[in-house]
């Protein structure tokens, strides 16, 4: 949760100018390239790697913007060894550090340690954080440091203060870039016949509309509900009202969900990247059945108890609703949903139908 009481001003000015950097490109290796000055310095860290681990069955690719860390081209013989790696897959979202787990006397006699040494630079601390991308995909930001001063709980506020930002950066990463980026991506998602987008220069400008979001506008919307833009009101508002939000503002308030008798109605906002001139916005349109399975991918990291109540608020139940249905107290629905939100690393609930339905079919 960011505070700005957390932080000096000259820190905000950093923390700023991180989140600016995260939103610079389409290409995830890029953003960490131009996001690693500014968030080494905030987090007060020597290096910066970022591991995408799919997590059944696992396997994993590092990303390291700038020099190399040696001992991660070797990561497959010490994974097994990693002692931060249960610690952070069971607190998603919860930076650890090597202080809180082991004394300094156990850390020396980690495997990790003692390969860095030969390997050079030495990883004398370690500090790591788990960011639930979507089920079954995470990513794990590790910092380390080379000399021997611990992180401390500032450089935990301070990377705390920044996850959703990272998570969203390598969501939409993966959601904006296939195998090709740019213009020809967009000519990719315009020729498949199933994909539904808008892409909009703010405050009014439509830059492109592909044939089936045009075909979807045109069924949920009236001609009385379409603005001189040619963009649907609520959508137009929506996105008016996410260009004036600070990025912090703006992190829950992406996706625009609409219930009707033959489904819920989707869309995402995702500002693009730009290097000089007005940032665009993608609108992706998508289309729900009223009722959607849980994934499999999903139940898995829920307890039972906790899949009900998913199941329940897939069908748009409320807190409430739940509470009497279940023979549950309105605080204990409150605490589960949340706990099951914070395992499937997902914002809420328009996020889990979102994520659910790709899930059961990409969209």
């Amino acid at each position: 949760m960011f505070s700005p009481m957390d932080f000096t001003t000259q820190e905000l000015v950093l923390r700023d100018s991180v989140i600016a950097s995260l939103n610079s490109s389409q290409s995830l290796h890029q953003v960490l390239e131009t996001t690693r000055a500014p968030l080494l310095e905030f987090v007060q860290a020597d290096a910066v790697a970022l591991c995408l681990m799919h997590v059944e069955p696992f396997d994993f690719q590092w990303l390291v913007p700038g020099p190399r860390v040696p001992i991660l081209d070797g990561y497959a013989e010490l994974a097994q060894h990693d002692f931060l790696r249960a610690p952070i897959l069971a607190r998603p979202n919860v930076p650890i550090r090597d202080t809180q787990l082991l004394s300094r006397d156990e850390y020396e006699r980690t495997l990790i340690y003692q390969r860095s040494r030969e390997l050079d630079p030495c990883l004398e601390h370690i500090m790591a954080v788990l960011l639930p991308i979507r089920p079954g995909f995470v990513g794990a930001l590790a910092f380390y440091r080379n000399l021997r001063r611990p992180f401390t709980s500032q450089s935990a506020t301070a990377l705390s203060s920044l996850n959703t930002h990272l998570m969203n950066t390598v969501r939409n990463c993966g959601d904006i870039q296939t195998t090709a980026t740019g213009a020809h991506l967009l000519e990719q998602l315009y020729r498949r016949p199933d994909t539904a987008f808008v892409v909009v220069e703010p405050p009014h400008r439509e830059v492109l509309r592909s044939p089936h979001a045009a075909f979807l506008l045109e069924r949920w919307f009236a001609p009385s509900d379409i603005h001189a833009s040619g963009l649907p009101l609520p959508l137009k508002e929506r996105l008016d009202a996410l260009v004036a939000m600070t990025p912090d503002a703006r992190l829950d308030k992406t996706l625009w969900v609409s219930l009707h008798a033959d489904g819920y109605r989707l869309v995402r906002f995702i500002e693009l990247p730009a290097l000089e001139g007005p940032r665009k916005w993608a609108l992706l349109l998508h289309e729900i059945p009223i009722s959607i399975p849980l994934p499999e991918e999903m139940k898995r990291k829920l307890t039972s108890r906790q899949v009900t109540i998913a199941m329940c608020l897939l069908r748009n139940w409320t807190n409430e609703q739940i509470a009497g249905e279940l023979g549950l107290s309105l605080h204990t629905v409150k605490t589960h949903v949340r706990d099951l939100f914070d395992r499937l690393g997902i914002d809420g609930r328009a996020d889990l139908l979102y994520q659910a339905a790709r899930l059961n079919k990409p969209v």
